[in-house]
């Protein structure tokens, strides 16, 4: 476990999606040591197993008391999936919090190829679907349950990629949807100035994604272990002193 600074996120919902395993999971496993107690984490994946084996862990946890984890399955790529999501986050009492944190995290690699040979619209649209739609419809859902109003704080964070600003040959679906989501974001950071949003490119991580990447293509890299770029985030919303909208980079100094 990384150490964090001497502050805490507060009484705080956090939304994490994509959290049964990979980036997600280390992020689920290391935020409930900033939050305060009262505070809710809901985890978001297509998996159920996988939720409820991580649910487990967190609640075996001693910091903070109270923590309340709870699991949605649910597939974010369809209307349900998004719905049930939101129906979770809003249960109870919305002003029992005074921070709501949503990580965008859920994402899919897609085809690897040629952009001559994406000739199918459904097959566009499905990708587009769960890597775009769903990023925008949940996160409006949760700012619109969630609205301004003093002593809340409002933090939204977009899991992005170096090729949200570099084109990468074969790569147009996932370069394409990460540029999309990072353009996204800037949009909500202009139009709700007292939401915080970041977007952040965690570098090349441990993960099942990189295994599909070298099955795919026979590419390698040095990896970093999930811990590292997920503190490195958590501690960007402590701090909270980046610009809203700003793409940051694990490797930025």
């Amino acid at each position: 476990m990384c150490d964090f600074n001497s502050k805490n996120l507060g009484r705080c919902l956090c939304i994490i999606t994509g959290a049964s395993k990979g980036f997600g999971r280390s992020l689920a496993q290391q935020v409930p040591h900033i939050l305060q107690a009262g505070s809710r984490v809901l985890l978001v994946a297509r998996s159920a197993l996988l939720l409820e084996e991580l649910k487990t862990e967190l609640e075996n946890l001693t910091v903070p008391r109270g923590l309340v984890v709870h699991c949605v399955a649910a597939d974010l790529s369809t209307t349900e999936g998004v719905a049930t999501t939101l129906q979770a986050a809003t249960r109870g009492n919305v002003n029992d919090f005074n921070h709501v944190l949503v990580i965008n995290n859920a994402a899919s690699l897609g085809a690897i190829s040629q952009f001559s040979s994406f000739t199918d619209p459904a097959e566009v649209n499905a990708y587009i679907s769960f890597n775009i739609s769903s990023a925008l419809a949940l996160t409006a859902g949760v700012l619109q349950a969630f609205p301004k109003r003093p002593n809340l704080r409002r933090t939204v964070v977009n899991v992005s990629s170096v090729f949200a600003h570099k084109p990468l040959p074969r790569w147009v679906l996932y370069c394409t949807a990460k540029a999309a989501r990072d353009m996204m974001f800037k949009v909500l950071a202009t139009e709700e100035t007292d939401v915080k949003v970041l977007s952040y490119s965690p570098g090349p991580m441990d993960t099942e994604m990189q295994e599909e990447i070298f099955r795919k293509t026979g590419v390698s890299h040095d990896l970093l272990p999930c811990q590292k770029p997920g503190a490195k985030l958590l501690n960007l919303v402590l701090d909270s002193n980046f610009p809203s909208g700003a793409h940051v980079d694990f490797f930025d100094q």
